[in-house]
């Protein structure tokens, strides 16, 4: 099999679990280091699946590789090659489909609960799981692309995640391990403590609840990311 092309686009914004995850299964997958220079493969047929991590950019800034993102993620889209975004990916996946990317209504920083659509193709992605409380660092959001399915959402953020076919886009993140979250909020400090938004968890609570709610939400994950390896080709 080809190797998974997972994109980087802030040192401290890696692949996390997924990562874990496919080391498990023997799955190879590739890390392209946008934050440190690599250049945006210009064809998606060397790689069986390409990953968007997330990151502090908006997809709509003037930054020289997101036209070249873009082009790649819809290359892969009409080659059938799985996308798979988290939050900055997730929007990236959204814009090149023709979705667009504006500003939530509020700013969203810490755990919240999101809540799994009623559908057959949610169904598909997180089997018996109604709800979780998953990991959210963002401030905007996207719009479905014709023809996906809503699978998230939650009380300040409506669209949370879609599938469309073998592939997925979320607004959330979770991949997050203990260090991701521990640099996150290190960084994020500052951001945390200027935001007014009801939705922006403090750095104490966050880590508080780091014990009880990351290996729900790794369970979640697992689940998710079994899902869409199975769209892998052989």
């Amino acid at each position: 099999m080809k190797p998974i092309a997972i994109f980087r686009h802030a040192a401290i914004e890696g692949p996390g679990y997924l990562a874990e995850f496919l080391d498990e299964r023997n799955i190879s997958w590739q890390l392209i280091r946008i934050d440190a220079g690599d250049a945006v493969p210009q064809t998606a047929s060397e790689f069986s699946g390409l990953v968007f991590m997330g990151g502090p950019m908006s997809v709509n800034d003037e930054l020289p590789w997101i036209p070249s993102a873009l082009s790649l993620i819809r290359d892969g889209y009409n080659k059938d090659i799985p996308l798979l975004g988290h939050c900055l990916g997730g929007q990236l996946i959204s814009k090149a489909l023709g979705g667009m990317v504006t500003h939530n209504l509020v700013k969203e920083i810490g755990w919240g609960e999101v809540t799994v659509t009623d559908n057959d193709v949610a169904r598909n992605w997180f089997g018996s799981l109604n709800k979780f409380q998953a990991f959210h660092w963002h401030g905007e959001t996207f719009t479905l692309p014709q023809g996906s399915t809503h699978l998230l959402s939650s009380a300040y953020c409506v669209n949370q995640a879609y599938a469309l076919g073998k592939h997925l886009a979320l607004q959330c993140h979770v991949e997050m391990t203990p260090v991701m979250i521990e640099s996150w909020c290190t960084s994020g400090a500052g951001e945390i403590a200027a935001s007014s938004s009801p939705a922006v968890m403090s750095v104490s609570e966050i880590q508080r609840r780091m014990a009880d709610e990351l290996p729900k939400m790794k369970e979640a994950a697992a689940q998710l990311y079994a899902t869409w390896i199975r769209g892998l080709p052989e």
